[in-house]
Formats: C-alpha cells, sequence, structure tokens
C-alpha cells in the first residue's frame, strides 16, 4: 500500500500541473499590442510595447497574470508624414489623454477566468490606467505558446477626457469614440 501511495505522489510532482500552477514569463520581444481609435472622421493605429508580463497556468486554465505596459512607447502607424505623426503621438502623451509624464505605466492583473476548451477561455481582470482601475472581461484564444485577445476598453473609465461625449456637448464631427480597442498577443517562454 505504501509503495502505491509513494508512486502516486511521485506521478503528481512530475505531471507537474496536476498539483501546483506552472508560471511562464512574456517574452516582451515576440509579444505584440496594437491600438485603434476610432472618432466620426475616420481612425488612428499604432503599437504599444509590453514592459513585462507572466503568466501562470493550473490544468488548462489560467489561474494568475499580471502584465505592465510602457505608455511611453505608444506609436502611431496610419499617419504617413513625420510631422503629423508626431504631433498626433504627443498628444496621445499628453496630460489630454494618458498623461505619460506622470503614468509612464499602465497595468493587468488576472483575477479569474474559465479553462480553455478549444483553445477558447473567458479572462476577468483588473485594468489600471492613470491610477485608476476597472474590471474587465474578454475572450482569450490560446495557440501552442501563444495567447491572443481583442480588448475594448472605455477611455473615460480612466479619466481620458479630449474629444469624449461623455464629458463634453457640442463637440459635433470632433467627438472621438470613448472605446478603443487592443489587439493583444503574448507569447510565453
Amino acid at each position: 500500500m505504501k509503495t502505491k501511495n509513494f508512486l502516486l505522489v511521485i506521478a503528481m510532482i512530475v505531471s507537474g500541473n496536476v498539483l501546483f500552477a506552472q508560471a511562464s514569463e512574456v517574452n516582451t520581444k515576440l509579444s505584440s499590442i496594437e491600438w485603434q481609435g476610432k472618432k466620426i472622421t475616420g481612425k488612428h493605429d499604432g503599437k504599444i510595447q509590453l514592459k513585462s508580463g507572466s503568466l501562470e497556468l493550473k490544468n488548462e486554465q489560467i489561474v494568475a497574470g499580471n502584465f505592465v505596459v510602457d505608455m511611453t512607447s505608444i506609436t502611431n502607424l496610419d499617419l504617413k508624414d513625420e510631422g503629423t505623426n508626431q504631433k498626433l503621438v504627443g498628444h496621445l502623451k499628453s496630460d489630454d489623454f494618458f498623461g505619460v509624464e506622470t503614468y509612464p505605466t499602465a497595468s493587468f492583473k488576472v483575477t479569474k477566468s474559465t479553462p480553455f476548451s478549444n483553445g477558447k477561455a473567458t479572462l476577468t481582470g483588473n485594468i489600471t490606467i492613470k491610477e485608476k482601475t476597472e474590471t474587465l472581461t474578454f475572450e482569450v484564444v490560446k495557440s501552442g505558446n501563444t495567447y491572443t485577445a481583442d480588448v475594448e476598453v472605455d477611455r473615460s473609465k480612466f479619466d481620458v477626457r479630449y474629444g469624449s461625449k461623455s464629458f463634453f456637448n457640442n463637440l459635433g464631427d470632433q467627438a472621438i469614440n470613448d472605446i478603443f480597442t487592443l489587439k493583444i498577443k503574448l507569447v510565453v517562454s
């Protein structure tokens, strides 16, 4: 009987993910975050860099995760004129939008998730931008060691007011949508 119990314990330790969560660091060089913001007269898109990140999995379920985004890394991809491009990037970094001098990072912390089924799971967590925290829930797709998600964020919840109908009336065609989207690809080591 003792031999059976010993073998069972060894089998559980060897398999690892039965008893213990497996922590994985996110490869920030292979991972990417693309953003898109829309307004009545068009849209803009660009990239922002992940500064650090980690995921913990147990039995095919994300049980923890922490991510830090470098807000100073905001770029624009759609404006080809360098002057116009830099003007927009400077405005996004200013206090009108993300105030990156005061708030150089944003973060996301996983609070719960469903197990992966057919490569998909629902993830809930707390996103913090400009020291304001809100809860987000979205779908994550897993393929090998890569996790992808399309996330909608309501900027008005984080006091990002410029051009927002949530804060200003009579903006007409100068209004900028409160919802911006993030197309996230995380590659874990």
